[in-house]
């Protein structure tokens, strides 16, 4: 059994569906509104709890009942919990998913993020076999530097930057700016810069040059894409951890993306994470 850890936040999510994202002065109503403990790492987390592997979730938790309850969401997997506790309301978000299954995301307050400085079992991630980060904490980039891989999320690049480590893999997506950044500007450079593009191949860039991983077969219906590079980055996580290469990890770690994209929920979509076909 492997050994993975996600750092990063966990949000209080309202999600459903709308005919269109409304214009100013608009009402609009949700359609079949639902609860999920979301955000880049609970979705993350959500994927990897579904895999054979010993998942561990270091994250923070806000005092009130949105805090408990986005609690008592993740400690119905058989994952394991670091919580850190902050004396605020937890961070609501409400996410709209449209008719084209484009989600629209509304954020009330910035997310908790763990930091090196709670009283967490940092030590833990040097036994890890992978680490997959999307927290705000560079002190927290270097306990995670101590896993035989390090994952990060190209949104915190400028964190990743800040705590001059190198990771293996750095995750994003080229229709995203903020993501899509030039591998010769990336200081430090990780061993490796992946970046998803939907339908089309995936870019897998090194500083030996860049190749094209084929994009799993396209979803006939797409009814939302909520969670679906956390599900890639997830499996990509999983399957670097299980000795895969870049590549190899890339191309599996596909058809977990593109499954999340067939669901208004992603939820609904994760598919459980092995490394048998």
């Amino acid at each position: 059994m492997v050994r993975i850890a996600v750092i990063g936040h966990v949000e209080h999510v309202t999600l459903g569906t709308v005919g269109e994202v409304p214009s100013a002065g608009d009402i609009v109503h949700i359609q079949d509104a639902r609860f999920l403990a979301g955000g880049g790492g609970g979705l993350a987390f959500s994927q990897l709890a579904r895999s054979d592997a010993e998942v561990h979730l270091f994250s923070a938790v806000g005092t009130d009942e949105g805090g408990e309850r986005v609690a008592r969401a993740l400690r119905g997997t058989d994952a394991t919990l670091h919580l850190a506790e902050r004396d605020v309301p937890h961070p609501r978000v409400v996410v709209m998913v449209d008719a084209q299954g484009r989600r629209t995301i509304v954020v009330t307050a910035p997310p908790l993020q763990p930091r090196a400085t709670d009283p967490l079992p940092w030590d833990l991630l040097a036994s890890c076999d992978a680490v997959y980060f999307t927290g705000d904490d560079p002190a927290t980039v270097v306990h995670a530097r101590r896993a035989k891989v390090l994952v990060a999320t190209a949104r915190r690049s400028p964190i990743v930057a800040a705590s001059s480590v190198v990771v293996d893999v750095l995750v994003g997506s080229a229709s995203d700016p903020r993501e899509n950044m030039p591998f010769t500007s990336l200081a430090p450079q990780p061993t490796a810069q992946v970046l998803t593009s939907g339908s089309r191949p995936t870019r897998v860039v090194t500083d030996g040059g860049s190749i094209e991983v084929p994009a799993p077969p396209a979803v006939a219906v797409v009814r939302g894409d909520y969670g679906a590079g956390d599900s890639f980055a997830a499996a990509l996580t999983y399957f670097l951890a299980r000795g895969l290469d870049v590549p190899r990890s890339v191309a599996r770690a596909g058809l977990y993306g593109a499954a999340v994209l067939a669901h208004a929920s992603p939820l609904d979509g994760q598919m459980p994470l092995t490394l048998t076909p």
